[in-house]
C-alpha cells in the first residue's frame, strides 16, 4: 500500500467525535498518532496485524490496533510509562473513558507481540519520494550503536553484562545496526541482538535492502573481504574507509591520483588523501585517510569528490544521536523481557521513521531547502502536541500533506551548518576524577583542505 493511497483510504475509517476532533469510533478512538496518523493510517496498521495474524478474535476493550498506536506513541514519549502515554492519547477525546490498568496494558502488549511492529516498520522503511541523489546515486550509510535495557533476569540471560577490567558491570546492551539514507536520514533496514555479537557478524543481514543505483558508506570496521564481496553482489556500489597501512595490490595509477586494486575478488579504486584542518585558533592538523570504492570511473567520480562524499557517513551518527539523546534522553529502554525489548525497539524505530518522513514532506514542499535544515526537535515536540490534542488525524475532505508539523519546520529552519571541529573526548566520564585534566573542549570553526596523494605517504598522521 502506498502512503498516498493509505491516506486516501483513511477517510473510510473515520467518524466525528467532536466538532474539532476526528478519530476512530468507540474502543478504537485512542488508537492514533495525531497528525502522524496520516503517514501510518489505520489501514496500514490493520494490514500489518492481519499479515502477522495478530488481529483479536473478538472485540476487546484494548484492540490490537490501539495497542500498536500506543507502542508507537510510547516511542515518542520515551520518558513516560505506558499509562501516562495512554493518558496523552485520550486527552483530546470528548469521551476518554476509564483508563486501563497497568496490568491490562501489559497483557495487551504481550498479546500483540513483536511481529506486527516489525511488519509495520518494514512497510514504512525506505527513502521518501524524491530523496536527493548524488550523481544519480542514492547515498546510504551503515553503522552500529548500542542501547541499554533493564537488568532483569530475562534480559541478563539473553544480553549479559559487559566484561571489563572490573568484571561485568552496567546495563545489558543491545547492538543495533541500521542503513540510513543520507540527507533525509530515513531508515532502510535494521537488525539487532546481543552486544557480544560483533558488527561485522550482523552486517550481512542488512544487505537485502541494497540495490543498483545506491552507494553505501561505512567506516573501516566494515572493510572486510567477505563483506565487500557481498555488497558488490547486490549491485550497489560502496565507499568504505580502510586502514592506511593495509596491503593492497597497486594495479594502475589513474589521472586523479587514485589507483586500482582488488579486494575480495571485487575491482576497487583506492584513494589516499591528506586532510588538513585549520582551526580558528590557528592550529593545524593533518590526517591521512584511505577510502576504497567500487566506483571505478575516475572521470565521473573524481577522487577528491569521493573523499568529500565520505563525510556524509556522519549522518548516521546524527541519526543515532536523535534516537538515543533527543528521543530517549539517554534513558534505558522500558522492557524487562527480550520479547518486550524487540517490540519496543521496532516501535521506536517506526516512530522515528514516521517522523523523518513527515520532515521529508516538509522540506520537499520548499524547493532549495536542504533536508538537514529541518529541526528534529521541532518535529518531535510538534508531533507530541498533536498527539495530546488528537489533532490532525484527518484534516478534512482535503488532506493537508504539509500539516502543522511541516509548517513548524518551515517557519524555523535550522541555520546553515558551519564547518566546526570538536575534540573526540569523553564529555561525561563515569568517574569525575577521570574527567580532570587540561583538555581543550572548545568547538572551533575550521577550514578543511584535501590533497589526493598519487603515492601513499604512510608516515602521515591518521585520525582515530
Amino acid at each position: 500500500m502506498s502512503r498516498q493511497s493509505a491516506r486516501s483510504a483513511l477517510a473510510r475509517a473515520i467518524s466525528t467525535v467532536s466538532s474539532t476532533t476526528r478519530t476512530a469510533a468507540g474502543v478504537f478512538a485512542p488508537g492514533h498518532l495525531g497528525e502522524l496518523t496520516q503517514i501510518v493510517p489505520f489501514e496500514m496498521v490493520d494490514e500489518a496485524l492481519a499479515e502477522t495474524r495478530a488481529v483479536e478474535r473478538r472485540l476487546r476493550e484494548l484492540p490490537s490496533r490501539v495497542m500498536v498506536y500506543l507502542l508507537l506513541a510510547a516511542g515518542l514519549f520515551a520518558g513516560l510509562g505506558y499509562q501516562q502515554v495512554w493518558a496523552r492519547l485520550v486527552s483530546g477525546l470528548a469521551n476518554p473513558g476509564v483508563p486501563p490498568s497497568s496490568s491490562a496494558l501489559a497483557q495487551a502488549r504481550r498479546r500483540v507481540g513483536v511481529a506486527p511492529l516489525k511488519a509495520l516498520f518494514e512497510l514504512l522503511a525506505g527513502p521518501p519520494a524524491g530523496a536527493p541523489r548524488w550523481r544519480g546515486l542514492l547515498v546510504c550509510a551503515m553503522d552500529g550503536t548500542t542501547m541499554s535495557v533493564p537488568d532483569s533476569p530475562a534480559n541478563l540471560t539473553r544480553y549479559g553484562h559487559q566484561s571489563g577490567s572490573h568484571g561485568g558491570s552496567g546495563y545489558p546492551l543491545v547492538r543495533l545496526l541500521t542503513v540510513v539514507v543520507c540527507g533525509t536520514r530515513t531508515l532502510l533496514t535494521v537488525t539487532f541482538g546481543p552486544f557480544k555479537t560483533g558488527e561485522t557478524s550482523y552486517a550481512p543481514a542488512l544487505f537485502g535492502c541494497l540495490r543498483p543505483g545506491m552507494v553505501l558508506l561505512a567506516d573501516r570496521n566494515f572493510a572486510v573481504k567477505n563483506l565487500i564481496t557481498e555488497i558488490a553482489d547486490t549491485g550497489a556500489d560502496l565507499l568504505i574507509r580502510c586502514k592506511v597501512g593495509r596491503a593492497l595490490p597497486r594495479l594502475a595509477t589513474l589521472a586523479d591520483g587514485s589507483w586500482t586494486s582488488v579486494l575480495g575478488g571485487v575491482p576497487i579504486r583506492v584513494i589516499d588523501a591528506h586532510i588538513t584542518v585549520t582551526l580558528s585558533g590557528g592550529t593545524r592538523r593533518i590526517v591521512h585517510y584511505r577510502v576504497i570504492t567500487s566506483l571505478l570511473d575516475h572521470r565521473r567520480y573524481p577522487a577528491r569528490d569521493l573523499v568529500i562524499l565520505y563525510h556524509q557517513r556522519w549522518e548516521i551518527e546524527t541519526s543515532y544521536l536523535e534516537l538515543k539523546s533527543t528521543i530517549l534522553g539517554g534513558r534505558v529502554l522500558r522492557a524487562r523481557t527480550p520479547q518486550g525489548v524487540d517490540q519496543e525497539i521496532y516501535a521506536l524505530l517506526t516512530a522515528y521513521q514516521v517522523l523523518r518522513l513527515a520532515m521529508a514532506d516538509a522540506t520537499a514542499a520548499q524547493p532549495g531547502l536542504p533536508d538537514d535544515r529541518a529541526g528534529f526537535s521541532i518535529a518531535l515536540h510538534t508531533a507530541r502536541d498533536q498527539i495530546v490534542h488528537a489533532a490532525g488525524i484527518l484534516a478534512g475532505t482535503t488532506i493537508d500533506l504539509l500539516g502543522r508539523i511541516g509548517r513548524a519546520l518551515l517557519a524555523d529552519p535550522l541555520p546553515q551548518r558551519r564547518e566546526r571541529i570538536s575534540p573526540r573526548i569523553v564529555k561525561r566520564a563515569i568517574s569525575k576524577h577521570r574527567a580532570k585534566g587540561q583538555v581543550d573542549r572548545t568547538n572551533h570553526r575550521a577550514t578543511t583542505t584535501i590533497e589526493v596523494l598519487a603515492e601513499p605517504q604512510l608516515t602521515a598522521a591518521s585520525s582515530p
